[in-house]
């Protein structure tokens, strides 16, 4: 049930085999990889001994952090992966690289997880957010975790069209405008994951999440600035 717009046929230029688009491939990939390591070093998240009990439920912070995660980076992946594939700026080639492939193999993790606690990979029946803090749901203007039909930082079916239809220094802007936003609409989601997930190893990835993130921020502003224009306002 991702929010994100449907991908596009985009024809790929002669000698290249990729497609432009989110590769599922690479996801299903990571997923298998996950499944392989936890197996072979006895490291299946959730099934440590024999005590059922330390399964999260389907309404635990890791499994609706996880399930939220995976839509909202569903939508930077396919952010990045368009502009690494029509930018003419190096910097931002490896930018958007960066970006598609770090967080295709964080989703690879958290659907990992998913399926071993034989839970939904995607919400189901909710809104989003509901597994926040009221803390952590008050930096979203909102009183309590009462959750949100979209998550803060998302671009909308518009700006998806925009980025696609833009080129050169436009695109460029408008892709940094529009990651900088999502990489700051995910902040509170992954301060609240790290500090109150119950499973470790979810509270380190949202950990090493926000910390790559806050780092890419601050780089994505930088980039702005040079070419002379504003962050967007978080929506």
């Amino acid at each position: 049930m991702s929010t994100a717009t449907e991908s596009p046929v985009v024809e790929e230029p002669e000698g290249r085999a990729e497609p432009r688009w989110v590769r599922p491939l690479v996801v299903i990939g990571a997923v298998l990889a996950l499944l392989l390591l936890g197996g072979a070093g006895g490291l299946l998240l959730g099934r440590a001994g024999s005590d059922a009990a330390s399964v999260p439920s389907g309404t635990s912070v890791d499994v609706q952090f996880a399930q939220d995660m995976s839509v909202h980076h569903e939508q930077a992946v396919q952010m990045a992966a368009w502009e690494r594939d029509h930018t003419t700026d190096p910097a931002l080639t490896q930018l958007s690289y960066d970006i598609e492939t770090t967080q295709l193999q964080q989703i690879g993790r958290m659907q990992g997880w998913l399926g071993l606690w034989g839970q939904a990979a995607f919400p189901v029946g909710r809104p989003y957010m509901t597994w926040m803090s009221p803390d952590g749901m008050a930096g979203h203007g909102m009183a309590g975790a009462t959750g949100s039909a979209r998550m803060p930082g998302m671009a909308s079916d518009a700006e998806l069209a925009a980025l696609r239809s833009s080129t050169g220094p436009a695109l460029d802007v408008l892709f940094l405008q529009l990651m900088l936003r999502h990489h700051q609409g995910g902040v509170a989601m992954l301060q609240d994951a790290a500090a109150r997930a119950s499973v470790p190893e979810v509270r380190n990835l949202a950990a090493q999440m926000l910390s790559a993130q806050q780092s890419e921020s601050d780089y994505m502003t930088s980039l702005l600035a040079r070419h002379g224009a504003q962050p967007l306002p978080m929506n």
